[in-house]
């Protein structure tokens, strides 16, 4: 239902669902649809034989986590609009300086423009669902959201790989500055503002600093902050380097985007599985339990490549163990986010914002650590995978005492 006192948008709610999974989707689609072009932006830039090329998707991703920490409460000073306005002309901005770029310095900076820019949809969309909706119907429209966002990351690189083929990878960038600016002017014409000035609160740097202390003396809020930051970490450094895997490890660039699409399937069905286990078992032991089995299985496979010739595996072994992975990550993502927030009701709008940018943040230097060892084998990303996973299981026993 409604949420007490706020006023129905005068679009439907199909419509309004569509629009919020269209704004909040657009992180993925500026990710996904780039990995397909990571090999030939790296040739074009001059970086061709080096790992510099997956900085592209690291560097995005912490501007992403830099971001998430002001939208939040500045669009609980200034309403939702302004922010979201904001937001979209720093990632068309960033849009266009890609677009440009000549070299990989210019793009970088670019990208983490991007992410800067793309945090405002991905954080105050949450918000204006949060304005109109509660209970039972903001799980409603949440539910349908992350069930387009599943989609995406599984369609995304083979609409990067078509457009790549047919007009090259700047046209991506082409891409994204349309499919952003028609979701702008939907948003412009079609929803009105839905945080009133009678509901808004003064924006106080003061206010953060607090709540960011807070959240690093509840050992709680920052053990599965820890935990969340290694999960993503290895996960990023798995996007950074999944391009040159495909193509150099395996020989297979041009069906990455078809196998990349199944492994995101995997992830999909954890969350729907997840909804399920998680009243069954509790959120802290089912992400226990899914880390620990995952990190066995990175070690007995590390063993297994350690034990190959030249540390290269049959291709099914790794799609197969790649698939157990984004499975047992699709629980824990949501898990750890949620866990970190508990503690946090009493701030939830700073506290998410934080929490967010906390992840993202302790995320990307571990996504490099793990991508830029890239050898030709997935020796470094397998090992990652399962270092990162014991640390966190130490961090969430930590948390959880």
């Amino acid at each position: 239902m409604l949420r007490e006192g706020a006023e129905r948008p005068k679009i439907s709610f199909a419509e309004f669902v569509a629009l919020v999974a269209a704004m909040f989707s657009l992180v993925a689609l500026s990710i996904d649809a780039m990995l397909p072009a990571l090999g030939e932006i790296a040739t074009d830039m001059g970086v061709g034989g080096t790992n510099q090329a997956q900085l592209v998707v690291v560097v995005m991703l912490f501007g992403l986590g830099v971001g998430q920490l002001f939208y939040g409460p500045i669009s609980d000073s200034y309403g939702r609009r302004r922010p979201i306005y904001f937001g979209f002309a720093i990632f068309l901005l960033g849009s266009v300086v890609c677009l440009l770029a000549q070299d990989m310095t210019t793009l970088l900076v670019g990208r983490f423009i991007q992410g800067l820019g793309v945090a405002g949809a991905r954080i105050v969309t949450v918000a204006i669902v949060r304005d109109l909706f509660e209970g039972a119907a903001m799980a409603r429209v949440m539910s349908f959201v992350m069930t387009v966002f599943i989609l995406v990351p599984a369609l995304a690189p083979m609409v990067g790989y078509g457009i790549m083929m047919f007009a090259g990878w700047r046209a991506i960038f082409v891409m994204l500055l349309t499919q952003s600016l028609i979701v702008l002017i939907w948003f412009s014409f079609r929803l009105d503002e839905t945080h009133p000035p009678e509901r808004r609160s003064p924006l106080s740097a003061r206010r953060i600093w607090r709540a960011t202390v807070e959240i690093i003396r509840n050992r709680r809020s920052f053990g599965y902050i820890l935990a969340a930051g290694f999960v993503f970490g290895a996960f990023v450094g798995f996007l950074s380097s999944v391009q040159q895997i495909f193509d150099i490890t395996f020989d297979r660039k041009s069906e990455f985007p078809f196998w990349f699409a199944l492994l995101s399937l995997a992830l999909g069905a954890a969350s729907l599985t997840n909804a399920k286990l998680v009243m069954r078992f509790g959120m802290q032991a089912l992400s226990l339990w899914s880390l620990t089995i995952s990190t066995i299985i990175s070690m007995a496979f590390l063993i297994f490549l350690l034990g190959a010739v030249d540390g290269v595996a049959p291709f099914w072994t790794y799609i197969v163990y790649m698939m157990i992975t984004f499975f047992f990550f699709g629980i824990l993502f949501g898990n750890l986010n949620a866990l970190a927030m508990e503690p946090l009701g009493h701030i939830a709008g700073v506290g998410a914002s934080i929490v967010g940018a906390g992840t993202s943040v302790i995320s990307s230097p571990l996504a490099v650590l793990v991508g830029q060892q890239f050898d030709g084998t997935i020796v470094p990303l397998v090992t990652g995978f399962a270092i990162y996973g014991l640390i966190c299981i130490f961090a969430m026993r930590w948390a959880g005492k």
